[in-house]
């Protein structure tokens, strides 16, 4: 792991781009808590009035983007470093103003009711800072069963900072409270295994027992508090079905799905297609067996490559591979990628207490930052096209939405991320004359479809099970979590894969099931419709007219920010995935690209 003062600057977040300093972050605060005395003078007086109507909308406005930079600045200083106890304190002290604002806005939903549809449709025809509003708004009066009365809203508001303790509590035990465990690997060197070591280290080692001892070391650092993240997870679960019936919903799915009003026949159809369609992944599991040499595949197998390919890539040279890839998306989308790699954009390298993982994280009135824990890898260097993919996507919407529709859903988000992979692959396989590489390439292609599709619709699968056993009222312990992570893996792997027990306990260090419920089945849709999306763009069997006019739908459906339902906007863009059989197209692909691996070895 890299002492975070001797990495060059240009590789580090320039945070100053959003506050020159925490001074700076204490005026916005004082600021804000001004503005948020003001907003229960509106409480009388919006229902029969236009004008104070519009200047709570901007107040509100105002209050919301001051909020997310000033949050957004403490939390990812709080990534940088999860032990720095002034950032932590700063971090709490804006969660709390958080949870202020809750309950000072509590009010406004109920009351924005009592005006009658007609009147308001009337209002926001007549004004240019409602029309911006506009779908927002109408999707109060749609969501109007599930909103409470004043009173019980407020009441509700004021659990607002509890609800998040779970989380909390999950990352301070998943990042700052962890203890790695030290390895030594039959070339002698003794590692400590963090998250991006281990990952490295199965991407890489050829040697089994180095595998073996890596997922040993990793997992034994989650095992040791397995009856307090099973709490934690029970703790979340029962916190959520608690709010679905204080909410007026029937299910934690359907609390999940409504807001974006996305059909539950759609998650029903991804779990449903993939468990129906996992013959290739079955297939590939022996495929890799056997070119492996392997008398057991264990889980600790899946990400060793077949051929010999131990190419490391500089970060420089990623960031140059990537720009390259995107070129089929035209010259506007090249620039504007090369705008976010420029320096400042990105923290690199993985340091002591930093984050594990990678993310793209967007402030309106400033820019997207991305974090990532970049190793050289080729799995890096993907993992760089996916988060520039969101960036490019926050980008896009930012340029083209006004604030109140910017933010677009998670429903959506996956698509450009997954999008810009197959870009990359395609790049790269074209360019290679190595034919390790190229089997290499392919596997990656493959390996995405495994992690993206099968792997979170597993996922999705799981979650949607463990929520049903408590809205049935049965109980939750690390014993049920585990046998039901071992029924699903035996569904959708097969027999060829041995399930340890130490497996079993995945759940435990899947950041999205404590901080993200119900996330990971995007995943799996989004690259659905990507690969449909990619197809329109690049296919040699459409017309250079076809692929341009796919493309410009492509960046519209970018540019679209929230402006509409996700289901409608992957409709606009040429996808419909409340078509089943957009899921079987993926189980396709894979067959295809298993064809293409089995001709090159």
């Amino acid at each position: 792991m890299i002492d975070r003062k001797s990495i060059d600057s240009k590789y580090k977040w320039k945070l100053g781009d959003i506050y020159e300093g925490w001074e700076k972050w204490d005026c916005d605060i004082k600021k804000l808590k001004e503005d948020l005395k003001k907003i229960p003078d509106f409480e009388d007086k919006i229902k029969d009035s236009k004008t104070d109507f519009v200047d709570l909308i901007n107040l509100k406005e105002i209050v919301d983007r001051r909020l997310e930079k000033l949050y957004i600045y403490a939390f990812m200083w709080k990534d940088l470093n999860s032990l720095d106890q002034f950032v932590s304190k700063k971090l709490q002290e804006i969660e709390y103003i958080y949870s202020e604002y809750g309950v000072l806005s509590a009010w406004i939903t109920p009351k924005i009711l009592e005006i009658p549809k007609d009147t308001m449709d009337q209002w926001i025809e007549s004004n240019k800072k409602l029309q911006e509003n506009k779908f927002n708004l109408n999707e109060i009066y749609r969501l109007k069963k599930h909103v409470l009365d004043i009173d019980k809203e407020k009441l509700l508001s004021y659990f607002s900072q509890y609800m998040g303790a779970t989380n909390s509590i999950y990352n301070e035990l998943s990042t700052s409270d962890i203890k790695w465990n030290k390895i030594k690997l039959s070339s002698g060197e003794e590692v400590e295994v963090t998250n991006a070591v281990y990952s490295k280290i199965l991407g890489e080692n050829k040697n089994v027992m180095d595998r073996k001892h890596a997922f040993e070391a990793l997992y034994k650092a989650y095992e040791v508090n397995k009856n307090t993240y099973a709490s934690i997870y029970k703790s979340q679960l029962q916190r959520d079905v608690a709010f679905v019936k204080a909410k007026n919903y029937k299910t934690t799915l359907e609390q999940a799905l409504e807001p974006d009003n996305i059909p539950i026949k759609v998650y029903e159809n991804l779990i449903e297609s993939a468990k129906e369609n996992s013959e290739p992944l079955k297939k590939y599991i022996g495929l890799r067996k056997k070119c492996l040499g392997l008398e057991k595949y264990h889980y600790y197998d899946n990400q060793i490559k077949i051929a010999d390919y131990k190419r490391e890539f500089s970060y420089d040279e990623a960031k140059k591979i990537v720009l390259d890839s995107v070129k089929p998306l035209g010259e506007e989308y090249y620039k504007n990628l090369e705008k976010a790699i420029s320096d400042g954009w990105l923290d690199v390298f993985e340091t002591p207490n930093k984050r594990s993982g990678a993310y793209s994280i967007n402030i309106y009135d400033v820019h997207p930052y991305m974090l990532l824990n970049y190793n050289g890898t080729m799995d890096s260097v993907f993992t760089l096209a996916h988060e520039l993919g969101h960036t490019l996507h926050s980008m896009y919407s930012t340029k083209n939405q006004p604030y109140a529709t910017n933010d677009y859903t998670i429903f959506v988000a996956e698509v450009a991320s997954t999008f810009n992979e197959k870009l990359l692959l395609k790049h790269m396989l074209e360019k290679t004359t190595d034919k390790n590489e190229r089997i290499a390439l392919i596997e990656e292609a493959i390996g995405n479809i495994m992690g993206t599709y099968y792997l979170q619709a597993l996922f999705a699968n799981y979650e949607y099970e463990t929520y049903k056993i408590i809205e049935r009222g049965e109980a939750i312990t690390p014993d049920v979590l585990d046998v039901l992570m071992e029924k699903l893996f035996e569904e959708y792997f097969g027999e060829e894969l041995i399930m340890d027990d130490l497996q079993k306990i995945i759940w435990s260090r899947i950041p999205h099931f404590f901080n993200s419920p119900y996330y990971v089945y995007q995943y799996a849709t989004s690259f659905s419709a990507s690969s449909k999306l990619f197809e329109l763009v690049t296919d040699e069997k459409y017309s250079e007219g076809e692929k341009s006019l796919a493309r410009n739908e492509y960046l519209k459906l970018l540019s679209s920010g929230g402006n509409n339902y996700p289901v409608e906007q992957l409709k606009i863009a040429g996808v419909n995935l409340e078509e089943k059989i957009n899921f079987k197209a993926v189980s396709e692909e894979m067959e295809k690209l298993i064809e293409l691996l089995e001709k090159e070895i």
